[in-house]
């Protein structure tokens, strides 16, 4: 006796639903991967469940991006409009702008020089020459920076040192000052009162009277 036939439509218990669409969703990416290794064939799948979480599978040999754009080119149908078409181009462009500064960067640095010709070879040599310049004047500048910042320490230093030697000299004339008014001082002084010596009488020895 065979299956009966399943009628499609939304499963109302949300249990149910849930349980049926893992099993599907793991049967669907097993078909998936087994056509892409026996048949060489490019698969991508993009599931997205009804809680909006998305599962995918791409073929090893390609990408999802890749599918896209042969999608878009063998349907004739449009994925982007113009505004991501535009932003692709940019992307491109900065990528491609990128691709050549980093060339002109190792050739600045004196690598794969041997691919180009002594014509490419001029404006690098020019382009080097100014670096150079510019880096010899901005040691100029930075020289003439020293020089000014020790010219101003030299004259600092000068000023300290006079500033230093004059309040010496006015220490020195106050000391001399000091001492010249003590010296007038004791000029001016009255002369010591002379010491005066009392005259003990002499104590007959009363021992020779006996």
């Amino acid at each position: 006796m065979g299956r009966g036939k399943i009628e499609i439509k939304r499963i109302e218990n949300s249990t149910n639903r849930q349980v049926t669409f893992s099993k599907r969703r793991n049967g669907i990416m097993k078909k998936a991967k087994e056509i892409s290794v026996l048949c060489d064939a490019q698969v991508s799948l993009v599931i997205f469940s009804s809680l909006g979480k998305m599962f995918e599978y791409c073929s090893p040999s390609t990408s999802l991006s890749k599918m896209l754009e042969k999608y878009q080119q063998n349907s004739g149908k449009k994925l982007w409009d113009a505004k991501h078409e535009n932003l692709s181009a940019e992307i491109d462009r900065i990528k491609k702008e990128n691709d050549n500064m980093q060339i002109e960067l190792r050739h600045l640095k004196g690598e794969d020089l041997n691919s180009l010709n002594p014509k490419e070879l001029i404006p690098i040599e020019e382009a080097l020459q100014n670096g150079l310049a510019g880096v010899r004047d901005k040691q100029s500048d930075f020289l003439k920076m020293l020089k000014k910042k020790e010219r101003m320490l030299e004259e600092e230093n000068k000023r300290l040192t006079y500033l230093l030697h004059h309040q010496q000299l006015a220490m020195e004339g106050s000391m001399r000052e000091l001492d010249i008014g003590y010296q007038k001082d004791r000029e001016y002084a009255p002369p010591p009162m002379p010491m005066t010596f009392r005259v003990q009488p002499i104590q007959p020895n009363l021992q020779g009277n006996k």
